[in-house]
C-alpha cells in the first residue's frame, strides 16, 4: 500500500480533518512553511486555505497518485503532531529518537501482530483519531507495504 492508498482508503473527510490539525506555527518551526504554500499552491498557507483546497490537494493525491505530494503532506501532518508518533512508537517499543528513527533501523520487526488495532485501543480515547488512524497506516506503508487499510474509523460510522 502506498500513501496515495492512504488517503484515498480513509477519504475526503479524514483528510480534511488531516489538514484542519496542521498548526502554521509548528510548520514554521521545522522550516516548512514556504515549502508546503508552495506545494498545496496557495497564496497564503492557513487553515482557511487549507480548508478551500482540500478537494484539490485530494485529488493530487488521489487521481494523480503523486506520491512525492502525498508525502509531503504527510510530513506536515506528522510534524505537527509528533506527540502521536511517539506515543505509538513507545507503545510499541520501536527505539526512536523524539519519534524519528535511525537510518537503518529495522522497525517492521516491532509490527506484530494486531499492532495497529491494539495501538488504536491504547491511544484512541487520547490523541486525534483522524492523526492517529493516518500514522497507523502510514507507519505501516512505510514499513510493511503489505498490509491492508486500517480503518476503524469506516467500523465506527464516524
Amino acid at each position: 500500500m502506498q500513501l496515495c492508498d492512504v488517503y484515498q482508503g480513509l477519504g475526503e473527510q479524514v483528510f480534511r480533518e488531516l489538514l484542519a490539525s496542521i498548526s502554521i506555527g509548528k510548520l514554521k518551526t521545522f522550516q516548512l512553511y514556504e515549502r508546503m504554500k508552495l506545494r498545496f499552491r496557495v497564496n497564503k498557507l492557513n487553515l482557511e486555505s487549507l480548508a478551500r483546497s482540500a478537494p484539490r490537494q485530494l485529488e493530487r493525491i488521489a487521481v494523480e497518485r503523486d506520491e512525492a505530494f502525498a508525502a509531503e503532506v504527510a510530513q506536515a501532518i506528522l510534524v505537527c503532531h509528533l506527540e502521536v508518533v511517539i506515543g505509538v512508537l513507545n507503545f510499541l517499543e520501536i527505539p526512536h529518537q523524539e519519534g524519528f528513527f535511525e537510518k537503518d533501523a529495522e522497525i517492521a520487526k516491532y509490527l506484530t501482530g494486531d499492532w495497529q488495532q491494539r495501538s488504536w485501543d491504547a491511544h484512541a480515547s487520547s490523541m486525534p483519531k483522524a492523526v492517529l488512524v493516518f500514522y497507523l497506516n502510514h507507519l505501516a506503508a512505510e514499513m510493511t507495504p503489505d498490509l491492508p487499510l486500517f480503518n476503524p474509523l469506516a467500523q465506527a460510522g464516524k
